[in-house]
């Protein structure tokens, strides 16, 4: 009998779900609703829970088949939430091998199609995360837009709206971030802005959306973008520093994911040359992988031990 194994990568609005066979092969790939608690309710998890098992289901020819799936999800150190999502597996009927672990670790293992390295992810929240191959792991940041997460979209959307209020005010020269966050926006006033700020509506992921305005600022040459993409290019190698440190992984590769480090031209640079700059062999690298890619590695992985 063909066996299988599924990765889940689940985000923050949805889930993505990739197949493949023990030796590799991917056969079939799909996104779903999110399984995250942080951000969705009981019912709807267990709605998607049922799409995603009907199509894992679909592609392996039963659940049977399918002999391991490990998903990479945000919030799962929280016992409860560990435990939630496994009674939403089983409850599909799936009783083969089964690892519920964080995204970050799923990430990093798709970055570097190994479970082994060190990834800083920026994206609309920011972290650090590094393992050795004794199993040793280090995690650096991560803890949420209020008190932390610097070098992400959330924390440059903030940037970006303080300002366009400084500007206002003459605290800073005129800058053309204002501009452009009034035209995202749809907005003509500083208090407007306010009004959008605080509003119950306004979550993380409206602020986040401001981030690539950073990058349009800097191509014109604008000093406040420039100031704000260089903070947060240092805050990300001041993030990665202490994971490097205690692992002793001043060598090798260290990879690079998230919408900011991707596609933010200034900061991705800025953070490569200061993470040069303090470890010269220590090489900046794009994620070869997604975190679903790197849930079915984790996978398959453990259905060659159970082999061994």
């Amino acid at each position: 009998m063909r066996r299988f194994v599924a990765g889940l990568d689940g985000g923050g609005t949805k889930t993505s779900v990739k197949i493949a066979d023990e030796n590799g092969l991917l056969v079939h790939t799909f996104t779903s609703g999110a399984i995250n608690y942080n951000g969705q309710d009981e019912e709807s998890i267990r709605r998607s829970f049922q799409d995603i098992f009907a199509g894992i289901a679909g592609a392996c020819g039963g659940l049977d088949p399918c002999k391991q799936i490990v998903i990479g999800a945000a919030g799962v150190s929280n016992p409860t939430v560990r435990a939630r999502l496994e009674a939403n597996v089983r409850a599909c009927g799936y009783e083969g091998g089964l690892l519920i672990t964080g995204d970050q670790e799923t990430a990093l293992c798709g970055a570097h199609d190994s479970e082994v390295g060190i990834i800083v992810i920026a994206g609309t929240g920011s972290i650090c995360y590094g393992k050795k191959k004794a199993g040793e792991s280090v995690r650096s940041g991560g803890y949420g837009h209020l008190i932390d997460d610097e070098g992400s979209g959330y924390a440059i959307g903030r940037d970006l709206l303080s300002a366009t209020v400084q500007a206002h005010d003459g605290r800073i020269p005129e800058t053309v971030i204002s501009g452009m966050v009034y035209e995202q926006l749809g907005l003509a006033s500083v208090q407007e802005i306010v009004g959008f700020v605080y509003n119950k509506s306004t979550n993380k992921k409206d602020i986040a959306a401001l981030a690539p305005i950073l990058g349009k600022a800097c191509e014109l040459g604008d000093s406040a973008a420039w100031a704000i993409a260089a903070k947060h290019a240092e805050a990300l190698a001041t993030m990665a520093a202490p994971v490097i440190e205690k692992l002793s992984m001043q060598t090798g590769s260290l990879a690079m994911a998230g919408s900011v480090l991707l596609q933010n031209r200034e900061i991705r640079q800025g953070f490569a040359e200061r993470i040069k700059e303090r470890y010269p062999e220590l090489s900046c690298i794009e994620a070869k992988k997604d975190a679903a890619s790197g849930a079915v590695r984790m996978a398959l992985n453990r259905l060659e031990a159970a082999q061994a």
